[in-house]
């Protein structure tokens, strides 16, 4: 059996054309942020060093995406409400406006679906942080998106968050792997994450008609889409949950 071997796109150009060979677990719609769709190919192009890709052999077995922006920069300093698509946003405004990032953000991690059960999820969670701990980094903050929290949507993300299981970590199975790793439970993002489309693309990515007015409960999905057919559209808003990893400072050179 091969050694996994973990790189950036940086070191390694040739497998940005490969991230998304693999088969994974993203339920369609989730491809339809379009915050996402926008900044995705230049978080590739333009931060490759903070994109990691998992080989085995010759077989991209996982993929990690972050990226540096300035947390602390004026008019910021709190982790934001709109999560995942604001710190997308902050990170290309910052990188564009040659603002000097002080934080780094997880975006994805995502493991080839036949690989799951590894640990592979924990090992490119660790590669990240010392990725940006390398670069300098004093923190990576992540938009968690709970991987069991599809399985409840009624449930208020609140509730959700910080529920506990007997030996005090998380009761959300990703939850642990971060608080296991250092991180802490820092709050929520309630719309991390906005997917506006017509009924007709929801019914061609769920395979649910969409008929009537009202939340929609889709499978995948961590909340109910809401639905509006007399006017033709359907909205998604996903909450997250933010974690803190602080970081250990790098070791300073010997003499």
């Amino acid at each position: 059996m091969t050694e996994i071997e973990i790189t950036t796109v940086a070191e390694r150009p040739e497998l940005a054309a490969r991230l998304w060979d693999m088969e994974d677990l993203w339920p369609e719609f989730a491809g339809y942020d379009s915050v996402g769709r926008l900044l995705y190919p230049r978080m590739v192009t333009e931060l490759p060093e903070y994109v990691l890709v998992a080989t085995d052999g010759d077989e991209v077995v996982a993929r990690a995406f972050s990226v540096p922006f300035a947390l602390h920069a004026e008019g910021r300093g709190e982790l934001p409400a709109r999560g995942w698509d604001e710190v997308l946003l902050w990170a290309f405004s910052d990188l564009r406006r040659g603002v000097a990032p002080d934080t780094v953000s997880a975006i994805e991690i995502t493991v080839a679906t036949g690989r799951r059960g590894e640990g592979l999820s924990g090992r490119m969670l660790a590669a990240m942080r010392e990725n940006a701990r390398s670069r300098g980094f004093a923190e990576v903050v992540a938009p968690v998106r709970p991987s069991g929290k599809h399985a409840e949507p009624d449930t208020p993300i609140h509730a959700y968050a910080y529920r506990t299981r007997e030996d005090g970590l998380p009761y959300d199975p990703w939850l642990r792997v971060h608080v296991r790793a250092g991180a802490t439970v820092h709050g929520v993002a309630p719309l991390s994450m906005t997917i506006s489309a017509s009924v007709e693309d929801w019914r061609a990515w769920t395979g649910l008609p969409f008929d009537r007015p009202g939340p929609v409960h889709v499978p995948g999905a961590l909340t109910p889409v809401h639905c509006d057919p007399s006017q033709g559209y359907a909205v998604y808003v996903e909450p997250n949950i933010w974690v803190r990893h602080p970081l250990p400072r790098p070791a300073a050179p010997r003499a």
